[in-house]
């Protein structure tokens, strides 16, 4: 009896160490594939077990906390991921055996695609551009936009220093979870308010002692003629020759500008049929009136060759149309300017009496030799 009972109570740990689960240990360890981006899916890859085990269970870590609700074999990457590591942590199906796998790389932002998108709009000076954002590949897209100048509403009024180049439009589009995305559009070629429909040509001659640099005096009168708010709006390109032209620019000691007329004076400049006259000391100095409200003495050249120039091509002394409006460029502003604001270029209106028609181009040049006097 006694040997019996020996017997069985050797054999119960035998009994229960054969009934105790087998402990299961991962080969390899568990992987996450896929990209740690926003808006990517992860899987989960549960590595081989020893022994083998045909289920597991899943939970995502976020920086190694438990994410809630995240207990599938894939995960999809959120906002509260951004700059957090995933991993996750596998488990056998009966519970023998539990392995996590290592961090991904802290999950970055997506990156957003664009399509589509354009600058609408005649590019021509006076007219203006409309942005089209097109589409982008992110949804609850922000768009914002970026003008020369500074701009940043979806139009755009072209500039006169936009003339003959293309404007270029940022558009920054901003999403949830994804880089910012800047696309840069860019319009036609801007050009001139009027093309141009007649090409008249000068040269340019001094009288007197000329203090002033000639070269100067060339170029600037040049950029005047070929501003997009100058007589140029008005499809007259003015071509510079080494002799002879359509007209005479002089720049003229301001002693012997009224050698060209008695109507003439060595205050001011002057037009005398084919000549246009530019006082020396007006160039150099501008006129008092000018110079008492504080402008720019470039200004101030632009629109004495303006003015003299649109003698030329057939304008008279013109009024202040009304108070507080730009004065005319025909207006004599610096002998009063009668309620008006300066104004060195020509207004619309007189830009539109000297646009030239095919049929009466060749009327727009007085012939008469009376002087006009600034």
């Amino acid at each position: 009896m006694r040997r019996l009972l020996l017997a069985l109570v050797l054999a119960v740990p035998v009994i229960l160490l054969a009934s105790a689960p087998v402990q299961a240990v991962p080969v390899s360890q568990p992987i996450v594939t896929g990209q740690a981006v926003y808006g990517s899916t992860l899987a989960a890859d549960p590595g081989q077990w020893s022994p083998a085990v045909a289920t597991f269970a899943y939970q995502w870590l976020r920086d190694g906390a438990p994410i809630a609700g995240a207990s599938g074999a894939t995960y999809t990457a959120g906002l509260d991921d951004l700059g957090k590591a995933l991993s996750v942590q596998v488990t056998a199906g009966d519970g023998s055996g539990v392995a996590t796998s290592a961090p991904t790389a802290p999950v970055a932002r997506a990156t957003m695609s664009a399509k589509r998108q354009r600058v609408l709009g005649e590019a021509r000076y006076t007219h203006s551009l409309k942005a089209r954002p097109g589409r982008f590949s992110a949804a609850d897209v922000t768009v914002s936009y970026r003008w020369p100048g500074g701009g940043t509403g979806r139009t755009y009024e072209i500039r006169p220093r936009d003339v003959g180049s293309k404007v270029v439009l940022r558009i920054t589009a901003q999403a949830p979870g994804y880089e910012p995305l800047t696309v840069k559009v860019r319009s036609a070629l801007v050009r001139h308010r009027v093309d141009v429909r007649r090409t008249v040509t000068y040269h340019v001659e001094t009288r007197g002692h000329i203090t002033a640099s000639l070269k100067e005096f060339r170029a600037q009168a040049q950029e005047t003629y070929d501003d997009a708010r100058g007589w140029r709006a008005a499809g007259i390109r003015f071509k510079p020759v080494a002799h002879g032209g359509s007209f005479t620019l002089v720049l003229a000691q301001a002693g012997l500008v009224p050698s060209f007329s008695s109507g003439c004076s060595s205050m001011w400049s002057c037009r005398v049929g084919r000549f246009v006259i530019i006082n020396q000391d007006r160039w150099r100095n501008a006129s008092p009136a000018w110079n008492a409200a504080n402008l720019a003495l470039r200004d101030y050249r632009h629109m004495v060759v303006n003015h003299e120039t649109g003698h030329w091509l057939g304008l008279h002394h013109a009024s202040c149309p009304g108070r507080g409006r730009l004065a005319p460029v025909m207006q004599q502003q610096s002998k009063g300017l009668q309620g008006c604001r300066f104004n060195p270029f020509p207004t619309t209106r007189e830009l539109n009496s000297r646009t030239p028609h095919p049929r009466a181009m060749a009327n727009l040049m007085v012939r008469s030799y009376s002087p006009d006097v600034e």
